[in-house]
């Protein structure tokens, strides 16, 4: 015979669930808040977060001077110099060859996906599906108009480009500021904050600060790397458009898994239009050595600590970003999510309890013995 409900217990859980469902509810109406205050805030937010990005990349060069006895103004103001000579080094000899190979590399991949399309439709495969063609040919125009428009919008859109020059200045000055006056942020932050938060609030900006220096400084040198490696294959096997595909594979190096796939993506297509399919075949092994030999090598040894994030969170966090707010999202998801993981793990060590250690067992066991 089954066993009665029980009244009082059933009412419980009913109250626990409501209570949970509200509280559930409020923190998802204080994200959708956030998240549009930080949309109404992205012409500020945007130069903060171009800021603090640079900021982990040249903080390594200004702690060293600082430690040698350069005052802060000093190291900061020569760390910012040499970090603008660097990038106008980087457009004057990266920059403008990419953009002019920047119509050849679309046209290299609309080809490339003809090609696969055509492929595709005889034997073995024979694949005829008009919606399948209807699909590649629409994503083929929709790719085309796309570039037709942006050339016409880095032509046209006077306005784009201020707004980019502007960020640009305000992220650099930010970067400055940062620089000389960083160190004592915490300390100011500590005495502004009353009771516990000034201890919890700098204890995590100071973890997401190592975390995100540690995830900034180490996708940049290990896409670095993989756009060595991969353009030197490419340049053995006459493939066109090396230098074009060697940044994309450093850029793309930024945004975890899906960029990866993405670079090596298009390297092939290329390689196939251009060489044929045993060297397409040559530059996919090649992409898959140096991107085993980045997960099992470059990975550990450069990035002391990880994110604390699995693969699939990763691939989710980037989607999600991608759908949200495109290329800038797809590049913050990442960061964003290893942020939010520390802010979780530090709640975690408060809210847990304590965990007696052996010692502290043996202790109890040998007092009443003792006594």
């Amino acid at each position: 015979m089954p066993a009665r409900l029980s009244a009082t217990r059933t009412r419980t859980a009913l109250r626990t669930s409501a209570r949970t469902s509200a509280d559930l509810l409020l923190i998802l109406l204080m994200v959708t808040a956030g998240l549009w205050l930080l949309g109404r805030m992205w012409p500020v937010v945007w130069p903060l977060v171009v800021a603090l990005f640079l900021t982990t990349l040249t903080w390594p060069m200004a702690r060293f001077l600082r430690r040698h006895g350069w005052a802060p103004a000093l190291a900061a103001s020569v760390v910012t110099v040499v970090s603008l000579v660097i990038a106008a080094g980087v457009v004057a000899l990266i920059a403008v060859p990419v953009t002019s190979q920047s119509g050849e590399l679309v046209d290299g991949v609309i080809a490339g996906i003809k090609h696969l399309r055509e492929w595709a439709a005889g034997p073995p495969l024979n694949i005829d599906d008009t919606e399948i063609t209807k699909a590649l040919d629409s994503a083929v125009d929709r790719l085309q108009n796309s570039m037709g428009a942006t050339v016409s919008a880095v032509v046209t859109g006077v306005g784009t480009v201020i707004n980019g020059v502007v960020t640009a200045v305000l992220a650099v000055f930010l970067m400055f500021f940062f620089l000389k006056d960083g160190p004592r942020f915490l300390p100011w932050l500590t005495r502004q904050l009353p009771g516990r938060l000034a201890v919890h609030v700098p204890t995590v900006a100071e973890r997401g600060w190592d975390t995100l220096g540690a995830f900034i400084r180490s996708q940049a040198l290990v896409g670095l790397i993989d756009a060595v490696l991969i353009g030197l294959g490419l340049w053995i096997l006459d493939v066109p458009l090396v230098l074009p595909l060697s940044v994309l594979t450093f850029v793309s190096a930024f945004v975890p898994v899906i960029g990866a796939l993405f670079a090596g993506f298009v390297a092939v297509l290329i390689a196939l239009v251009s060489n044929g399919p045993t060297d397409a075949l040559i530059v996919l092994a090649i992409i898959v050595g140096v991107q085993q030999l980045e997960g099992n090598v470059f990975q550990p040894m450069i990035q002391s600590r990880g994110l604390g994030l699995h693969a699939a969170v990763i691939l989710l966090a980037v989607t999600l970003g991608g759908s949200l707010a495109g290329i800038v999202g797809s590049l913050l998801a990442v960061p964003a999510s290893a942020l939010i993981a520390v802010v979780w793990n530090y709640i975690r060590e408060q809210l847990g309890e304590p965990e007696e250690g052996p010692a502290a067992s043996g202790a109890t066991v040998a007092d009443p013995t003792a006594s």
